[in-house]
């Protein structure tokens, strides 16, 4: 919908691929949707579920077995972000490198984008 053709709205890191196609599998998804909404102290904030099936008006995008989708109203924000996979001593999650974002909030939860 916002996409360039022939390049990927998102990418993925290897890492985070592996833990995405695991997770279909354990949950028997057909992917994970990636959206936006309001909320966080800086106003903004990533959402992600399983899905049984893609929305017509996703965006796909497939990569060594992980599948992710995009909603509508999040692609114009999440265009040309890397999604990658991080594990420490005291947690583990999905990192957005979101080159829209502006700003995120102290505790690294919620995200402002950058006026267009």
């Amino acid at each position: 919908m916002f996409g360039i053709p022939g390049k990927s709205a998102v990418t993925l890191t290897p890492i985070a691929a592996k833990q995405i196609a695991r997770l279909m599998a354990k949950q028997g998804s057909q992917g994970l949707r990636i959206g936006i909404k309001k909320g966080g102290c800086a106003g903004m904030e990533y959402t992600m579920d399983y899905v049984a099936e893609a929305n017509p008006m996703d965006e796909v995008v497939e990569q060594d077995g992980a599948r992710v989708l995009i909603a509508p109203m999040a692609q114009m924000f999440l265009f040309g972000t890397e999604i990658d996979y991080e594990m420490d001593l005291l947690q583990a999650g999905f990192k957005f490198n979101n080159p829209n974002v502006a700003e995120a909030c102290g505790c690294g939860e919620s995200i402002k984008f950058k006026d267009a």
